[in-house]
């Protein structure tokens, strides 16, 4: 099983509570973060749309929402992506400790998260 994902959603899994934008993307967003947890799922990485955007209801034309706000998205995936080896296939298990270990404070994480409008739900962040 194989998952592409942009940078900043390596985090968003990870305190995913089943809040979401609307239906489709709540069950969408249940279902890659059950099969990220799979043994057998590997991760491709990517700072475009992903396997998450395509339920979203913000995605137009390629971008979230408008031109200002895709280059404040693809400026969150660059900060993640930069510690990361883009070109490199993950296994999702050993991507996510990775990527624990490398944010494992707020301060690894407040420039990328702190303006989030999930933020005060987000497990992963709330619990830094």
């Amino acid at each position: 099983m194989k998952l592409i994902l942009r940078g900043h959603h390596l985090l968003c899994l990870q305190g995913f509570q089943g809040y979401g934008y609307d239906e489709n993307f709540v069950e969408n967003m249940t279902e890659i973060n059950r099969r990220r947890k799979l043994a057998n799922t590997t991760i491709s990485l990517t700072d475009s749309p992903d396997d998450i955007c395509k339920s979203c209801p913000n995605l137009r034309d390629g971008i979230c929402e408008n031109q200002k706000q895709n280059e404040r998205i693809k400026s969150m995936d660059e900060k993640v992506l930069s510690k990361l080896d883009i070109l490199k296939e993950y296994n999702a298990c050993d991507l996510f400790e990775e990527v624990e270990k490398i944010f494992n404070s707020k301060d690894s994480v407040s420039e990328i998260c702190s303006k989030c409008i999930w933020h005060k739900e987000c497990l992963f962040y709330e619990n830094l």
